[in-house]
C-alpha cells in the first residue's frame, strides 16, 4: 500500500486518512484501488466498532484526480472495461454504506466531486466550520459517481439534490448542515475533539444492537414499511437475549452508566 492511504487502528476504531495534501487528497487509481482493499478488509469484522474516513492537511477530499485520469487513460481499453473499472472502484461506497459497522467522515476542508461521494455514503459527516461543500461534475464536464446521486437524492430530495448538480453549488458546513448533509459543524481548533465525543461514543456503544439498528435504516430506505417492521421485530428480540441489553437494563434500574462490551 502507498503512503497516499494511511490506515490506523486504535482500540476498536479503524481511522483511514486520505493522504495526499499537496494535491487536496484527490484520489488517484492507485489510492482508490488501496482504499477499496482496506474497506474489503475491514466490512466484516466485528471487532472493529466505528470506521472513520478522513483527510490530511486542510482537505477530506478534492474528488478524482483529474491529472492522475488523463494519464491512465488507455485508448486499447474499451468502452465496458473502463466502465467495468470504475464501477469496482465505486465498491467503496457501496461498501461504506453498507458494511455493518457505523461509518463517520470527519471533513477538515473541502469534500468535493467523488470526496463528497464519499462522505455522504457514510453514516455521519462531521465538519470543520471552513469546509466547503459541492458536487462539482458539471464543472469537469461529468455527470456524477460514487453514488452521489443517490445519496444526496436521500438526503435533501430530488428538487435540491438536482439543483447542487446542476449548478455545483459550492455550499459553506453550516449550510450544508442546515440542508441535512453535515451532521455536526466545529471549529478547526474544536473538530478533531467533537469528532473524538462522537467516535468514542459509538466505538464504546452497544455494537450489535448498532449493527442492527444501521441495517434497518438501510432497509427503511427501500421504502417497504412491512419489511421495516419485520426487520426490527426480529433485531429488537435477539437484542434482547444480548449482555448489552441485560447490562443497560440493570444499569437504568441502578441508575448507573452502562458500560458496552459488544456482546
Amino acid at each position: 500500500m502507498s503512503n497516499d492511504l494511511i490506515v490506523n487502528k486504535e482500540n476498536s476504531t479503524v481511522t483511514i486518512t486520505f493522504n495526499r495534501p499537496e494535491r487536496r487528497n484527490a484520489l488517484s487509481h492507485d489510492m482508490l484501488n488501496d482504499f477499496y482493499h482496506e474497506l474489503i478488509k475491514i466490512e466484516n469484522d466485528s471487532s472493529i466498532r466505528a470506521v472513520v474516513i478522513t483527510g490530511a492537511g486542510n482537505a477530506f477530499c478534492a474528488g478524482g484526480d483529474l491529472k492522475d485520469m488523463a494519464e491512465r487513460d488507455n485508448e486499447k481499453e474499451t468502452t465496458q472495461e473502463k466502465t467495468n473499472n470504475l464501477r469496482r472502484m465505486m465498491e467503496t461506497s457501496r461498501i461504506l454504506h453498507e458494511m455493518p459497522t457505523p461509518t463517520i467522515a470527519v471533513l477538515p476542508g473541502a469534500a468535493a466531486g467523488a470526496g463528497l461521494s464519499l462522505a455522504l455514503a457514510c453514516d455521519i459527516r462531521i465538519a470543520s466550520e471552513n469546509a466547503k461543500i459541492t458536487t462539482a461534475f458539471a464543472k469537469a464536464g461529468f455527470p456524477g459517481d460514487f453514488g452521489g446521486t443517490f445519496f444526496l437524492t436521500q438526503m435533501v430530495g430530488t428538487a435540491k439534490a438536482r439543483e447542487l448538480y446542476y449548478l455545483s453549488t459550492i455550499l459553506t458546513a453550516n449550510e450544508a448542515k442546515d440542508l441535512g448533509i453535515i451532521n455536526k459543524v466545529a471549529t478547526d481548533d474544536e473538530l478533531q475533539a467533537t469528532a473524538n465525543e462522537i467516535i468514542d461514543q459509538i466505538a464504546n456503544g452497544p455494537s450489535t444492537a448498532l449493527r442492527y439498528m444501521k441495517h434497518n435504516m438501510n432497509l427503511a430506505e427501500e421504502g417497504n414499511l412491512n419489511a421495516s417492521l419485520d426487520s426490527e421485530a426480529l433485531y429488537q428480540t435477539l437484542c434482547r437475549d444480548t449482555e448489552d441489553h441485560q447490562n443497560a437494563a440493570k444499569s437504568f434500574v441502578a441508575k448507573q452508566k452502562p458500560v458496552f462490551t459488544g456482546r
